[in-house]
């Protein structure tokens, strides 16, 4: 069992859109992330994802409306939901989604993180 400080984790993340594993449980991984600008329209067809903001604030694009996420909300996205995450400004996230989730989901490009560091 080990302590996580989320700003020391926070510190040691290396640019934007690059998931960092910090912890796992019962099939899951907690990952945090920096955004900053648009990400990919993608979906996930097997996995839903909770994103939970720790500092900033970002929108979450979704083909029927956008959701703006404050400091301290968190968002499910369901499944085979189309979205795409987009910070004006730097943003750290904390991602709870299965070990299987791929942060593109159905969509490979050179954002795609396959290997994903743990720290």
């Amino acid at each position: 069992m080990n302590k996580v400080n989320l700003v020391e984790k926070f510190n040691s993340v290396t640019g934007y859109w690059n998931p960092h594993v910090v912890g796992e449980l019962n099939g899951q991984q907690v990952k945090l992330v920096k955004f900053k600008g648009p990400f990919t329209w993608h979906h996930h067809e097997n996995e839903d994802e909770m994103f939970y903001v720790v500092k900033g604030s970002f929108v979450m694009e979704l083909r029927d409306g956008d959701i703006k996420l404050n400091e301290g909300d968190f968002l499910i996205i369901p499944r085979k939901t189309e979205h795409r995450p987009h910070a004006a400004e730097e943003v750290w996230v904390m991602l709870f989604e299965p070990a299987s989730t791929l942060n593109t989901g159905n969509v490979e490009n050179d954002l795609t993180q396959k290997t994903l560091k743990h720290i």
